[in-house]
This record gives structure tokens, C-alpha cells and sequence, in this order.
């Protein structure tokens, strides 16, 4: 297959340089990814002016990939998924449908693993970076801060109005964002099975949208965070609310217990070494037979190894010190503590639609000027490419989102 006439004039222009000298090499590289791919398609336009179509055996995602500059497959092989977000943001490559190039190396995770990953030199510092990030008390704050206390301003022209910063659940196509969070609210307390008048300790507040639920359908709440900018928010929604409580309180410093704990997508925030902890916490927080209601972002089982031992893009660019969760490790942890696994649901796809709405709301923001001033275009930008890289994962399958209940023997 051969790249339309003028694109190769164009394509071979920017392929010119010492870069291009080693072309075969390239192409070789190529190959590689050619040969780990299983289902769906990839069709890239080279520097040199050639058009390849890799994979394309059986059915998946399918896009296309214009690489303007060699140097966006040196800072793949190199770098991994951080790479080649500096190569996208330099732009040394672009595609029509990014989302769709991340479910492709989502769907054939375990063919193009080694791709994905950061290597040689390169990983040196990145993994150093990522030990000073690690979520011991002050790395933690630091951490959340660098993530969360962007402003409110910032996050409330495309979240939603509840502003939960979480997967929903949908429960039709049509269904609008809001309503959707509601319901995935809902699911978290039925899981706790509290009553009116029952005390629920939050792990991970976050702008207070659980809080408000729970204290509306009459229960007591302690919410917990290291957030200033989303305390100050859950507190100003539930001021005419009784039974809140709201407190600048590492997880690990928690004491009293409760009839209940929900914590949604707070435990990406730990990190692997502080998982032991983290369940510790929830199982020490119960009382007995009481029931902790968790939403997690797990990563597939059989590559977590690989993917622990590297630094990824959201690790490198977004989330200092986050870690998505070994599902199989983290159950064990859960029933070492007391803890029982129940009623567990996934619920990826409904991940991947939230994040859709998200960017389309947040593409809608920054082109209205909502966005605040002091995020230039370059921020702007990490963001979006942050968006779709997520759901992309979701798509491919490489990476889920449950719920589940734990309940403490009594």
C-alpha cells in the first residue's frame, strides 16, 4: 500500500535528517508492533513517505497514525507510554482518533507490553522520580495536592454539577451524566446497608457528592481527605446538613469505628507498598459485620508485574505516586484483614462514556475560555491527550473499574 501522492511529498520532507538514515531500523520496529498486534488495525504514514497497515488479521479497534519524525518511535521504545506522549506533544505524530490508537494497544496488551514500557537509561530516572513521588504521609499530600488542588474553578466547568470525579453508571445510552453519577452514588451506599442515624466514614471525600447523598437519606458522615480545595467544597454543599464532618485526616491516622466505610477510587491514590495499610485502615474503621462499599481501577492480573516495575504517562504527567490496583493481590490483602469480598461488579465500558462526556465537556470549557487563565494551551492539551488516553484503556479492556463490598467477620 502506497500514501497518496502528495502526502508522501509532504510525509518524506519531515523525514529528512540523520534520523532518517535509519530507516530499516524503523521499519523493523515496525514489524514488532506488527507482530504484536492481534485483533484490529493500525495504519501508519511513515517519514519516508511509505504507508503500512500492521495487523488488520481479525476484528478490533482500527485508526491511523501520521509520524512526521522518526523520533516519535526512539522516544516509544525508550520512554514507553510517557514517551510517546512528549513525541505527541512535539508533534512528532498525530491520528485522527487517538482513542481509538490506545484501545488498539489496550485490546493487544499482551502482545505490545514491551512497547508500552519505558526501558534502558530512560527508565533510570523515571522510576526515581516515581520512588520520591511514593505515597508515604508527606509524599501523600504533596501528591493529592499536585492532582486535586488544581483549583475548583478548574474542575467544575466539565465535570458534572454533583462534581464527582468518578466512573458512572449508565443505565441506558441516553442517560445524562448527572443521573448516571447518581446512580453509581446510590449503588455505593446500598452497598453499605447503614440505616438512618448510622455513622459512614469516607475515605477520600472528594468534593462531597456520597457525603451529600448520605446525609440526605439521613445518615452521619466523617469525611476524609488531604485536600484543602475539595474539603472546603464538601463543606460548603452539606453547611445545611446535620451529621457531616468533614477533616484534613490521613487514611492511616484514622481511629473510632464506624457502621460503615465507602471510598470511591481512592485507593489508586496509595500506592502497591501502602495497599497493606490502606485495608488495615478499612478493616480496623468497622465494626463488626459492618460492610465497606469500594470503587477501584484495577489493571489486568497477569501484566501487573510489568506494569508495577515501569512508570507510565499518568504516573510521569498526572498522577504523582498512583498505582491502579492488582485486583487478585488486593482481595487476598482484604481477606487477610477479616474481610470479605462480596458482590463485586465491573463496569469498564461505563468508564470509558464517562470520560467521553468529560473531554467533550472539557474540549467545550477551553474553547469557551471557562478554563482558568493561568492553564496555557500546553496544560490544556496534557489534559485532553490524559482524557483519551483513559479512555481508550477502558475500551481495549486493559484496564476496568468494580465495585465491591467488603464485610468484616463479626
Amino acid at each position: 500500500m502506497n500514501a497518496p501522492v502528495q502526502d508522501t511529498a509532504r510525509v518524506a520532507a519531515r523525514g529528512s535528517g540523520p534520523l532518517a538514515l535509519f530507516g530499516r531500523f524503523f521499519h523493523r520496529q515496525l514489524d514488532r508492533l506488527d507482530q504484536g498486534i492481534d485483533a484490529g488495525s493500525l495504519e501508519v504514514f511513515t517519514p519516508d513517505g511509505q504507508a503500512r497497515l500492521l495487523g488488520g488479521s481479525a476484528a478490533g479497534p482500527a485508526t491511523t497514525v501520521t509520524l512526521r519524525s522518526w523520533r516519535a518511535l526512539v522516544r516509544l521504545a525508550t520512554g514507553g507510554s510517557a514517551g510517546w506522549y512528549e513525541a505527541w506533544e512535539k508533534g512528532e505524530w498525530s491520528s485522527p482518533d487517538p482513542v481509538q490508537l490506545f484501545a488498539l494497544f489496550s485490546h493487544n496488551r499482551a502482545g505490545l507490553a514491551a512497547q508500552a514500557r519505558a526501558r534502558g537509561l530512560s527508565l533510570l530516572p523515571r522510576r526515581l522520580m516515581h520512588w520520591l513521588r511514593r505515597n508515604h504521609r508527606g509524599g501523600s499530600r504533596k501528591n493529592i495536592a499536585f492532582h486535586y488542588d488544581l483549583g475548583n474553578d478548574f474542575y467544575t466547568p466539565w465535570l458534572d454539577p454533583g462534581m464527582s470525579y468518578s466512573s458512572a453508571i449508565f443505565r441506558d445510552a441516553d442517560e445524562a451524566l448527572e443521573a448516571a453519577q447518581d446512580t453509581k452514588l446510590q449503588a455505593i451506599l446500598d452497598r453499605t446497608a447503614t440505616r438512618p442515624g448510622d455513622t459512614i466514614l469516607e475515605i477520600g471525600c472528594g468534593w462531597g457528592s456520597f457525603a451529600e447523598l448520605a446525609l440526605r437519606r439521613g445518615r452521619k458522615l466523617h469525611g476524609i481527605t488531604l485536600s484543602t480545595e475539595q474539603k472546603a467544597w464538601a463543606e460548603a454543599r452539606t453547611a445545611g446538613l446535620e451529621g457531616a464532618r468533614f477533616t484534613l485526616t490521613d487514611y492511616r491516622d484514622v481511629d473510632g469505628q464506624y457502621d460503615a466505610v465507602a471510598s470511591i477510587e481512592m485507593a489508586e491514590a496509595v500506592g502497591r507498598e501502602f495497599w497493606p495499610a490502606y485495608v488495615s485502615a478499612i478493616a480496623r474503621a468497622l465494626k463488626p459485620g459492618g460492610r465497606a462499599a469500594l470503587q477501584v481501577i484495577t489493571f489486568d492480573d497477569a501484566l501487573f508485574e510489568g506494569y508495577a516495575r515501569n512508570v507510565d504517562f499518568i504516573q510521569t504527567y498526572v498522577f504523582p505516586g498512583g498505582m491502579l490496583l492488582r485486583e487478585s493481590e488486593f482481595r487476598a490483602l482484604a481477606e487477610a484483614e477479616g474481610l470479605e469480598w462480596q458482590e463485586r461488579h465491573a463496569f469498564g465500558l461505563d468508564y470509558a462514556e464517562t470520560l467521553r462526556r468529560w473531554r467533550a465537556r472539557f474540549d467545550a470549557a477551553a474553547a469557551e475560555g471557562l478554563l482558568p487563565p493561568q492553564f496555557d494551551e500546553r496544560f490544556v492539551r496534557l489534559w485532553r491527550y490524559y482524557l483519551m488516553y483513559c479512555e481508550g484503556g477502558f475500551r481495549g479492556g486493559g484496564i476496568d473499574v468494580i465495585q465491591m463490598t467488603l464485610v468484616k467477620r463479626g
